[in-house]
């Protein structure tokens, strides 16, 4: 279950479905995305080879990443069964 957000426009996305804070080319991929954020309790269960989930280092240390499109990433880290912290990243 999704617990946190990071990134104000995705929470409102996921909450209400208003596309104001997000690219509107990624709706459809981020409806998704969210789902199955939001029934997953592991890294495992999102494991689908287009999302390209992979963990990452550094400052981001135990933090999980998913490819939205191009540079866009959703970046999150479990805590237990939740994923929080939950963000909506243009990494370049």
């Amino acid at each position: 279950m999704i617990t946190s957000f990071r990134h104000k426009g995705l929470e409102a996305f996921f909450r209400s479905g208003t596309q104001a804070g997000i690219q509107p080319i990624h709706a459809k991929r981020l409806r998704e995305m969210l789902a199955a954020l939001h029934a997953a309790a592991a890294p495992d269960d999102l494991a689908r080879p287009s999302w390209r989930l992979h963990g990452l280092s550094g400052k981001l240390a135990g933090f999980h990443a998913m490819t939205v499109q191009a540079n866009w990433r959703l970046v999150f880290r479990f805590d237990g069964t939740n994923v929080e912290l939950l963000d909506y990243i243009d990494y370049h």
